[in-house]
């Protein structure tokens, strides 16, 4: 017997049936699981959040390097 991590539900899950790197959904809080280890059977969270957060700070290094401050900023500089 496991516990999902989450939401600490029951999950019946034989060792001889999973194999390390599946993923599975809690039934209870359905939650994606993936199996760390078989012998004894250990799940950690699998996280949308972290996926879409690495995606963002990839969209914002592409950003910044567009950005390399070439602009038309010319507000130090006085005219006569």
């Amino acid at each position: 017997m496991t516990r999902c991590p989450e939401c600490d539900a029951e999950i019946d899950l034989d060792e001889d049936e999973v194999e390390e790197g599946e993923i599975l959904t809690c039934p209870e809080c359905d939650v994606e699981l993936e199996v760390t280890q078989t012998h004894p059977v250990h799940l950690i969270v699998l996280s949308e959040d972290d996926d879409e957060e690495d995606e963002d700070e990839e969209e914002d290094d592409e950003d910044e390097e567009e950005d390399d401050g070439a602009g038309p900023d010319h507000g130090d500089e006085e005219e006569e």
